[in-house]
């Protein structure tokens, strides 16, 4: 498998950092923003395969994000990994777009077999033009 680039979006920095430490693989490459504005802007400087996402988040929320990513980049895989989900925000997260939805705590084996499920989905697609203009 080729080098892939994820982007991990939380507000809780120390998770976030501690994931991104965990993530170190030959194959992967993470990056991490601490809220939905600089995850957006972290992508308009690079476009990630992947992006993990929380969804409570101050500012622009989650949710938002997964909006705005399937909006302007529909190529971009999306897996919420949140603590503070509901069934209602599993059903609207997938009815956007989201790759997959776990919960926190996640099992670190199981957020990489995800991650790379969603990688090779993403290769696996027709490519669509990603483009980004302000929403």
């Amino acid at each position: 498998m080729e080098k892939f680039k994820v982007l991990l979006v939380d507000d809780e920095e120390v998770f976030v950092r501690t994931l991104s430490e965990r993530l170190q693989m030959p194959d992967l490459e993470s990056q991490t923003a601490f809220d939905g504005e600089q995850a957006l802007e972290v992508v308009r400087d690079g476009i990630p395969d992947v992006m993990v996402l929380d969804l409570k988040m101050p500012g622009i929320d989650g949710m938002e994000v997964l909006r705005r990513m399937k909006k302007h980049y529909p190529n971009v895989q999306v897996i919420i990994l949140t603590g503070q989900g509901s069934d209602k925000d599993e059903a609207e997260a997938r009815r956007l777009g989201a790759f997959d939805y776990l919960q926190k705590p996640v099992n670190l084996e199981h957020l990489i077999e995800v991650l790379k499920r969603a990688y090779q989905n993403k290769m696996d697609r027709p490519l669509k033009t990603d483009t980004f203009s302000e929403a």
